[in-house]
């Protein structure tokens, strides 16, 4: 009898896993904190046998090769991977045992498309599949994006996506598991995910690669891309030197004097509370990364890479699980951190800084004042529908467009609020007059306001 955990990765919108018997087990695409993965083969009472990479990812930073050293399991990389350490160097049909007990092995089932030597996993058992780890291949309703290797490529990764899929679903049972890595949140996913599991037969119903002619696949798919995180540049070559095993030991305590002169020498110090308790009281300067949110994601998205960044907190908690999110994209090291009571992260006689937080409804009682209205979603959020007369600059490139951000008070919203507060964090940091709208988009018509579309 065969088992399959899974290993949620829910701020990056992925997923690892761990499948085997009673004695041994694979690990499919794990997450760079390991002792995650570790720990539940522990429960299980299993040895990790192998540990495999369906990808070298865009999306974070692999855990696999620490993992294979630690455990001594095989490791198993596409061979179209070019990358600068030894390894299990995996072509199309090879095969492995996994667990001779459980009579389990794991087939590699060749799926360029997401990545030019995108490999899919198929859990078998006495010879038959049963679930198929399919990476940034097929995903629960949509594919993996083919446009995060080479512009040059994208088309004919996008060709190939559809080649692979059907691939899949030739070769396999309707019955079959599909076990994605990507899809659940992840900037990797060409679409939302429709649900949270799926298998072959209900894919070859509804997934457009599917269902649709190549071409008409491909053009629904190159329509519909999206923006590409700025860290995703980083993750693939780090993935092929071989990341280095992560440090989540408490960083150096900061005290106020210490927290103004990183913010006076341009560092970034980023306070992780939640958004209505930054509004209320921060540090100036500061800028507001809910640690709820999607933190790794958005702030490897827009700070400059390198840039020292010290972390403000609520609770050693909250900064513990803040440093575990970061490394998962090669932020590893805050420079210092501070925990508590916001009144101690400014020095004597200075006092917290504010801004106001609103609703659309408030909005449209202003809008008649001449304010300027700030849309920091994505461009494909806004081609559904904006404020009339509103101002666009994605959240991800305001820092380095602050200067065409008009005059006057400033009233900025995203989709939902988490965005807009990180957006009013760096207004308010260049010292304009801003108000948060901390409210969803789908309230902005009914409150009174125009919506009109692209």
């Amino acid at each position: 009898m065969f088992f399959v955990e899974t290993i949620e990765t829910a701020g990056l919108g992925n997923r690892s896993y761990l499948a085997g018997g009673e004695r041994a087990a694979v690990v499919v695409d794990p997450p760079r904190d390991i002792d995650r993965v570790i720990a539940a083969a522990a429960r299980r009472g299993v040895r990790i046998s192998h540990v495999v990479e369906t990808h070298l990812h865009n999306d974070y930073v692999t855990g696999g090769l620490e993992l294979a050293r630690l455990t001594g399991a095989a490791y198993l990389v596409p061979a179209g991977a070019r990358v600068h350490y030894e390894r299990v160097a995996v072509s199309d049909g090879d095969h492995w045992e996994i667990d001779a007990d459980a009579a389990l092995g794991l087939r590699a089932l060749a799926t360029p498309g997401h990545t030019p030597h995108h490999t899919s996993y198929v859990l078998e058992e006495h010879g038959a599949a049963v679930a198929a780890f399919t990476g940034g291949s097929l995903l629960i309703g949509t594919v993996g994006r083919p446009d995060l290797v080479e512009p040059r490529l994208t088309e004919k990764l996008a060709r190939d996506q559809h080649a692979s899929v059907r691939r899949l679903a030739e070769k396999l049972a309707d019955d079959t598991a599909v076990l994605p890595t990507h899809g659940f949140g992840s900037f990797c996913s060409a679409g939302r995910a429709a649900g949270e599991s799926t298998t072959i037969g209900r894919e070859k119903a509804s997934n457009h690669a599917l269902t649709q002619d190549v071409d008409t696949f491909v053009a629904g798919l190159l329509a519909g891309l999206d923006d590409i995180p700025a860290y995703y540049a980083r993750m693939g070559p780090a993935n092929a030197a071989g990341p280095a095993p992560v440090d989540l030991t408490p960083p150096a305590v900061a005290d106020a004097d210490e927290i103004a002169d990183r913010l006076a020498a341009g560092e970034w110090v980023v306070d992780l509370r939640n958004r209505v308790a930054f509004a209320a009281g921060h540090v100036s300067g500061s800028l507001n990364f809910e640690a709820d949110g999607q933190l790794a994601a958005y702030l490897a998205w827009l700070i400059p890479w390198g840039r020292p960044v010290t972390l403000l907190a609520e609770s050693p908690q909250q900064l513990a699980a803040a440093q575990r999110d970061l490394v998962r994209v090669g932020i590893d090291r805050p420079a210092a951190a501070a925990t508590g009571d916001p009144a101690r992260w400014v020095r004597g006689g200075e006092a917290l800084a504010s801004f106001p937080r609103a609703a659309f409804a408030d909005l449209a009682e202003h809008a008649a004042e001449g304010v300027v209205v700030l849309d920091v979603r994505r461009d494909s959020e806004r081609a559904a529908g904006f404020v009339e007369g509103s101002v666009h600059i994605p959240v991800h490139t305001l820092h380095r467009r602050l200067h065409e951000v008009p005059e006057g008070q400033v009233w900025v919203h995203c989709a939902g609020g988490m965005r807009a507060a990180t957006a009013a964090s760096l207004l308010d940091a260049a010292g304009r007059d801003v108000v948060a709208v901390d409210d969803s988009f789908d309230s902005a018509e009914r409150a009174g306001l125009t919506v009109v579309t692209a």
